[in-house]
């Protein structure tokens, strides 16, 4: 008889839920960060999602029908969730063309390259934001000025991080309640903290993702920044201000709730995510603190997607009974 137990890739799960039950609700869980981010810089945060969702979608179709003349899987909605990330990774004034180009290698090279979802070693929205970051500086790094009434530009048009690393700001003079609620200059995801913690309690309750990661990563940057703060001369004063600054500005809750807790490049055991996380934290920390970048999450995220493997080799439960030797 023909063996007919036939395992699938990534992403595994003991449940009943499907790909496309899962990544429908990532997508409303983003579904507040892109209201406010919509409200924040205007239309053009919906023509940017528009362009990558549609591209990533359209790039996914065109590769499986007629290149890899197979199944069509863009229905499970996973380059749907590919495209708004990548928007959010994005500034609102970026042209709708580069928005086209980071679409294409996201999805194309990769994800698409490796065999698609589940096969690809990085996150896909990731690797596409850095190739844009590398090849397009520029237009990646100059944000719009907010367009809804009383807005006033506390960072010069620079972020928050990029201030800090110019020595423009200092974080214990920064309104942390405005942060919160994304009151900055920033890409579209990264300036809507508590849309982003709303997003990530809702995916908590519908188990779609659990604590580890998220805490881990968060976690360990705000410790980071403590001890850092702590040993700074002159800078006792921001025992607390630091941590939360580093935790509201940049990526961090972007990168620790939605794109850290991707279930295919992510470690499978509790433990293991727990090593994934506080990686991603201390990664970031370092990059922002002493790297060339003033923001670190996504190189942070990458660097920890390549070692995930080996997490998953090294941190493996117990097994159940008992191994006799002959």
């Amino acid at each position: 008889m023909a063996n007919k137990f036939i395992v699938a890739t990534a992403p595994h799960m003991h449940s009943p839920l499907s790909t496309q039950r899962l990544m429908r609700d990532v997508l409303i869980a983003l579904a507040p960060a892109l209201a406010v981010s919509a409200f924040v810089y205007g239309l053009d945060v919906l023509r940017v999602t528009a362009i990558a969702v549609a591209s990533c979608v359209l790039v996914e179709y065109l590769i499986q029908k007629f290149l890899l003349k197979g199944e069509t899987t863009v229905g499970n909605l996973s380059a749907v969730v590919t495209g708004v990330l990548l928007a959010f990774n994005l500034p609102a004034n970026i042209a709708w063309w580069i928005v086209v180009i980071g679409a294409v290698v996201a999805i194309g090279v990769a994800k698409m390259t490796f065999g698609g979802l589940g096969r690809n070693p990085f996150n896909p929205a990731l690797v596409g934001r850095v190739f844009l970051l590398i090849a397009y500086p520029a237009q990646m790094t100059s944000f719009p000025t907010p367009v809804y009434p009383g807005y006033v530009d506390a960072f010069a048009g620079a972020t928050p991080l990029a201030a800090l690393k110019a020595h423009a700001i200092e974080a214990g003079n920064v309104n942390l309640v405005n942060m919160l609620a994304g009151v900055m200059p920033g890409s579209m995801g990264e300036i809507a903290a508590l849309a982003l913690l709303a997003g990530g309690i809702y995916m908590l309750w519908r188990k779609v993702i659990t604590w580890h990661i998220p805490v881990a990563v968060l976690g360990s940057m705000a410790v980071f920044a403590f001890v850092l703060a702590f040993f700074q001369s002159g800078v006792s004063s921001l025992l607390y201000e630091l941590p939360a600054f580093h935790l509201l500005a940049g990526g961090a809750m972007l990168g620790a709730i939605f794109m850290a807790t991707d279930y295919v490049t992510s470690p499978m055991t509790a433990k293991g995510m727990v090593i994934y996380g506080i990686g991603i934290g201390v990664i970031t920390m370092i990059i922002r603190q002493w790297g060339a970048y003033p923001e670190g999450m996504s190189f942070a995220i990458l660097l920890m997607n390549a070692v995930a493997p080996l997490i998953n080799k090294y941190v493996k439960p117990k097994r159940f009974g008992v191994i006799v030797k002959k």
